[in-house]
């Protein structure tokens, strides 16, 4: 065992080593295309041959390292590892089902891949509002044509050109997996064995287990790390949105401030009498101007005086959209910006507002002017769009779920690699060990075999797991030993009884003065029978092992009703009265009456059931003709008819007081015509089938053949 954990060890350090070398290529292919400029990536490559040859995990490890390395000098890197990892669990999903190396199973990894790259891929950019020409000349081309929007643009030429990528990726991951030698193929897989490796058929078996814990693990991580996962995203939108209006405040107010640095307060009521005819309104008027042109957040800069009837406007400048109200102008019914600069011209703490109207999605903040008496006589204002609060927080939201998606696989991965390894495989070999250990119709060799193989599995984990296997394996031990004792009991008991039935037939054959040997005969040809019905398949819901353990050891007991006949009548040389004969007919009710009392007293032991069945019906006919009930067909007990075809063709072929013995063939013949009315015609089937055993049966009692 520590041979093979040993052995295991070196083929994990191999694995390892293989997904370097995937991180590598992925890397090194990924710099030689942007170096020649060409229109490709191949950037996972590595990632579609490790997944083929290594499994899910390899495959996924190197998708996410390699974008993990890229990211450090592009940080737009890390949000396409996603992507990355999904192609290797698409890589692998696909060689399950198809060769990669056929047409079919190529061409299906190239439109997958290119779904996954060039569609999915495309929405990244577009979710964040990062759709230009210049990165994605193709996208211009497109979209000059006039067939395309931009969006539709950019998803057409980015699905393109990963057509492009990923058919070149393809090919070149097929030519590598030719090159890898055969023998190297099954030495790229992570293992964590903690016990005695599967075999991959074994595995094999184990992964397609509907159900099975893996399932459940993989639905409980993915419930779980989903949970965590929208809560962190929410906290970290909830964060980033309190951060960015923070600093967009702390932004706004350095340009009010900026503004009303260049205001006299002494000289606003100057302003609105006379407007641009005051000495430096104009200068003023520019200066603010130039303030709002430099500042590309700023949507509208402006000063207002607050009076009861409304906002005088005492500087507005003009913007693209909307023209500037003159100086001296009033505006009204805006409440909230009212009561905001109340409190400000009262010197108290108020927040900036957020209005959403028809001038747009706005923070305003605002900043008073006082002039030497200490009076506020304006507000300087700036309104700042907030558009690009809701692109920026789109982006971050974006940004976010691909990070997260990256790890929830990957760590979805590791978990489900994890249990596998100590819980999933350890749990379907006790299960499978334990299943076959509680058959009921296994052999002491076979449950010594199943408990020297459960004790070489050498489960290790080191937790419950492993206290679970050591009690097992001391408990399967303790019940092989208990049940060899039961069984060796049960062979003695069985013998007893064996040597009872054998007296107890004796006795009533040995006041029938020339049966010779019948019961060892009839038993005999009852094993013939059935091991036939048996062989055919006939009556298999009937014929067990157990079955025909019964019915050759009750087969002797058929005749045990004879014991109440008259000697006179039992052993009469000539033929019986018909008042004889009703006589010798109810040896067959007294046979049953015998034996079911000894069912009674042995509390219905099952071959003394099928002992009864013989002694009562061995006389009934196939065509209901016989006695004593006048039973016919499938509705006598299949032991009856057996023994029916044993008993008749023994007193055919034996002597008798009455009668010498039939020759063989003659015998035969009898047997033969009562098919179908006398007898069942599948036991004359069978007992015609297996002369040669028949007749070797006669030559051992000294019959002549």
């Amino acid at each position: 065992m520590n041979t093979t954990l040993k052995k295991a060890k070196r083929k994990n350090m191999t694995a390892l080593f293989f997904c370097a070398c995937g991180i590598a290529l992925n890397l090194l292919l990924g710099s030689l295309v942007t170096a020649l400029g060409l229109p490709v990536y191949l950037d996972t490559v590595g990632t579609i041959v490790v997944s083929l040859m290594g499994g899910f995990l390899p495959g996924i490890i190197v998708g996410f390292v390699t974008n993990i390395i890229k990211s450090i000098s592009d940080p737009g890197s890390l949000y396409y590892g996603v992507l990355n990892i999904m192609i290797a669990m698409a890589a692998l999903h696909i060689s399950k089902r198809k060769r990669p190396d056929s047409f079919g199973g190529a061409a299906l990894m190239i439109v997958v891949f290119t779904l996954i790259g060039g569609g999915i891929g495309s929405l990244i950019p577009w979710f964040m509002e990062d759709l230009s020409f210049d990165n994605n000349p193709l996208m211009g081309v497109l979209y000059r044509t006039g067939v395309f929007n931009v969006p539709a643009a950019h998803m057409t030429a980015n699905l393109i050109l990963d057509l492009i990528d990923k058919t070149a990726t393809v090919l070149l991951v097929l030519i590598i997996i030719r090159l890898i030698p055969d023998r190297f193929r099954n030495s790229f897989r992570l293992t964590l064995w903690k016990q005695k490796p599967l075999s991959d058929e074994e595995m094999n078996i184990v992964d397609k287990e509907r159900y099975s814990l893996r399932i459940k693990t993989l639905i409980l991580l993915t419930v779980s790390m989903s949970l965590v996962a929208i809560a962190a995203v929410l906290i970290c939108m909830r964060v980033y949105h309190k951060n960015i209006i923070r600093d967009r405040i702390e932004f706004a107010r350095g340009i009010v401030k900026i503004a009303a640095s260049e205001l006299n307060g002494n000289r606003i009521d100057e302003y609105l009498k006379k407007g641009e005819d005051t000495l430096d309104y104009k200068t003023v008027r520019e200066h603010i101007a130039g303030i709002l042109k430099n500042s590309t957040d700023v949507e509208y800069l402006y000063v207002y005086r607050l009076e009861d009837d409304g906002f005088h406007v005492v500087i507005d400048i003009d913007t693209e959209d909307t023209p500037a109200d003159p100086v001296g102008a009033v505006v009204k019914d805006d409440k909230e910006l009212e009561e905001y600069l109340r409190k400000l011209s009262m010197g108290k703490n108020a927040e900036p507002i957020i209005t959403d109207d028809e001038y747009g999605y706005l923070l305003t903040v605002a900043e008073p002017v006082y002039n030497a008496k200490g009076r506020c006589v304006c507000f300087v204002i700036a309104d700042i769009d907030m558009k690009e609060l809701i692109v920026d927080e789109r982006s971050f939201l974006v940004e976010m779920i691909t990070v997260f998606l990256s790890f929830f696989m990957i760590i979805g991965a590791v978990g489900i690699w994890l249990t596998q390894y100590h819980i999933i495989y350890p749990v379907s070999s006790i299960t499978k060990f334990a299943d076959s250990f509680s058959r009921e119709d296994t052999t002491q060799e076979q449950l010594d075999e199943f408990v020297r193989q459960f004790r070489a599995l050498d489960i290790r984990t080191g937790d419950e797991m492993e206290k679970l296997y050591s009690a097992l394996c001391r408990m399967m031990l303790n019940q092989a030993e208990k049940t060899r004792s039961i069984r060796r009991l049960s062979e003695a008991g069985s013998k007893m009884q064996d040597g009872l039935i054998i007296t107890m037939a004796d006795l009533v054959e040995s006041r029938d003065s020339d049966t010779g040997a019948h019961i060892q005969k009839t038993a005999a040809y009852v094993k013939i029978i059935v091991e036939g019905l048996q062989r055919k398949g006939y009556y298999a819901e009937k014929i067990t092992p157990k079955f025909i353990s019964d019915i050759v050891r009750s087969a002797p007991l058929h005749d045990v009703g004879k014991i109440n006949i008259p000697d006179k009548v039992l052993n009469k040389p000539g033929k019986l009265t018909e008042e004889e004969y009703e006589i010798m007919k109810t040896h067959a009710v007294v046979g049953k009456r015998i034996m079911e009392h000894a069912i009674g007293t042995v509390e219905g032991d099952s071959y003394l059931k099928e002992a009864r069945n013989m002694a009562a019906y061995h006389h009934e006919r196939w065509d209901g003709k016989g006695y004593p009930e006048g039973l016919h067909g499938n509705v006598i007990p299949l032991s009856a008819r057996i023994m029916a075809v044993a008993d008749v063709f023994d007193a055919l072929a034996s002597p008798r007081v009455y009668k010498p013995a039939f020759p063989l063939e003659k015998a035969l013949a009898i047997i033969e015509e009562g098919k179908g009315t006398q007898f069942d015609p599948k036991c004359v089937e069978v007992f015609m089938e297996a002369l040669p055993e028949v007749k070797e049966i006669l030559k051992k009692y000294d019959q002549n053949v």
